[in-house]
């Protein structure tokens, strides 16, 4: 019997499987690395109180501080807590425009430092229409009334 010499006769080709693998992981890691929306990043717990809701007005400045401490500038993180970077970054954001409202958020764990330094870089740099959001405050659980009983 003889045998046939068949590297003579395969032609190369191209495997795709590992191809649509590694296109797959790279697909999955830009849609997991995706920021969609700056406000699923931050949780922040406001704090409560009694009021009227106001109307937000859509081109407000939003200044966000977490529980930690750090400031946010609507999407934009000052590098530093401390006053100067935090005035610098709402330079950055802002502009020249000193008229327009401001809605500072602040975590209800946020230390109240913090929240002053927020509105002392706000006053410096001359914004006067500052607004502090706050959530509806709960209503008291009511006491669990005992079933009615069958007489």
């Amino acid at each position: 019997m003889r045998i046939r010499d068949f590297r003579a006769d395969d032609e190369p080709e191209i495997n795709l499987v590992p191809l649509i693998d590694v296109i797959l992981i790279l697909i999955i890691f830009f849609v997991v690395t995706t920021t969609f929306d700056a406000r699923s990043v931050l949780k922040l717990q406001l704090p409560q109180a009694n009021g009227e809701p106001s109307e937000a007005s859509a081109k407000a400045l939003s200044v966000l501080v977490n529980a930690e401490g750090r400031y946010f500038v609507q999407d934009r993180e000052a590098l530093r807590t401390d006053l100067e970077s935090l005035k610098r970054t709402i330079v950055e954001v802002a502009g020249d425009d000193r008229k327009r409202p401001v809605l500072l958020r602040a975590d209800a764990r946020t230390p109240h430092q913090s929240v002053v330094t927020a509105l002392d870089a706000l006053g410096q740099l001359g914004f006067r229409q500052i607004s502090i959001a706050t959530a509806p405050e709960r209503a008291p659980a009511q006491a669990a009334t005992p079933a009615a009983t069958r007489q």
